[in-house]
């Protein structure tokens, strides 16, 4: 089976944050909130978020529209698109918001739906040469897009939302085994042993709000399973779910067998969503604090899930944001009490980390306002 996530991307990735990992080993970033930490007020919190924003835009947004992954050589990928166009609306900046849709548009849109081009690679004699989509991609991208729609009044955005929405309805899902499940991709995730899946791309905030854009039972299906299926799809000694998952069309779950077995960079996007959604149970939120808290505050960057082996170098920013948040919010939801020690972009080593941070700090806006 081809995936369009390659092993030099991972490795490159990998290495990029074992370096930067190494320069940060002196930075202040304990990972669970201090109990002193001074809380941080409404006020404070926005525009602390705008300002991140801004760094952002700064590192990693080209002048044409085009968010730069610069751990993975400067390519860009649908799910940054997404990322930017969601925070463009978030922190309330249409400018940008067209910018980014309009290179969207223009260079990944596939023709034959309303899906994306999971990867662009610039100077390239051909840009695109995997035509295939990311689900995680198209999900923030048609979210982004129906928030648009909904903050600015622009029902063409709706419309667009709604169509994406809808082909991955008919694209995109399938029943393996008890479940209804979300592929990765259009292509190449489904074989005689089953269905390759991905745990991290189970957004639920974003799969929530695609239900009012397109609806169906489905989507309530597609969370619950999903939910489900990361309780059950643990392994190893801390009982978390893999970057990549096979799920076999008798019910079974194991680390997919192509890539590393670890709880790493795609996997750790797994406790943001849960606890983002408020849909986190207790013993898989647990899970990732006892995981967490055996770091000492140090937590390394990946572990294996079958040997129980950890990476010798500690987490980058971005995942030490997803492990503050998961670990705080659900105790502080519904209470203005952001911890003043978060980690920010100025310390990321690179586009992923810094947009887990502003994903990290979306989920606690979301959840302090609601």
């Amino acid at each position: 089976m081809e995936s369009w996530t390659t092993g030099s991307e991972l490795s490159r990735r990998d290495v990029l944050c074992q370096a930067m990992a190494l320069g940060l080993a002196a930075a202040d970033a304990t990972l669970l909130p201090r109990s002193a930490a001074a809380a941080v007020g409404p006020a404070q919190f926005a525009a602390a978020g705008r300002s991140e924003w801004q760094v952002f835009k700064q590192r990693f947004l080209a002048i044409d529209g085009r968010i730069i992954d610069t751990g993975n050589g400067g390519v860009s990928h649908s799910e940054g698109q997404g990322w930017g166009l969601l925070f463009s609306v978030e922190f309330d900046d249409p400018r940008s918001f067209d910018l980014i849709l309009s290179w969207t548009a223009a260079h990944l849109c596939r023709g034959s739906d309303a899906l994306h081009a999971w990867r662009y690679e610039p100077g390239a004699a051909v840009p695109i040469r995997d035509w295939n989509n990311a689900t995680d991609g198209d999900l923030f991208i048609a979210c982004a897009l129906g928030r648009a729609a909904r903050r600015w009044g622009r029902p063409d955005l709706a419309s667009a939302a709604g169509a994406i929405a809808r082909d991955m309805l008919r694209l995109l899902v399938r029943d393996i085994g008890p479940r209804t499940v979300l592929l990765p991709g259009v292509e190449g995730f489904e074989s005689t042993a089953g269905v390759t899946l991905n745990p991290s791309y189970y957004a639920f905030p974003m799969l929530n709000e695609l239900a009012e854009m397109a609806p169906s039972p489905v989507w309530a299906r597609l969370v619950a399973d999903g939910v489900a299926l990361i309780e059950a799809g643990r392994f190893g000694q801390w009982h978390l779910p893999p970057d990549w998952l096979l799920a076999g069309r008798d019910g079974s779950l194991a680390p997919h067998p192509h890539w590393p077995p670890r709880f790493s960079y795609d996997a750790i996007r797994v406790p943001l969503y849960l606890v983002w959604s408020r849909l986190a149970e207790a013993s898989v939120r647990q899970a990732f604090v006892s995981f967490w808290a055996a770091g000492t505050g140090n937590p390394p960057a990946w572990v294996d899930l079958v040997t129980n082996a950890r990476a010798d170098y500690r987490a980058p920013p971005g995942m030490l944001a997803v492990a503050k948040t998961a670990t705080s919010l659900p105790r502080l939801a519904g209470k203005v009490n952001f911890p003043s020690d978060f980690p920010q972009l100025c310390t990321s080593p690179d586009y992923y980390s810094a947009a887990l941070i502003l994903l990290s700090r979306l989920a606690w806006q979301e959840n302090l306002v609601a």
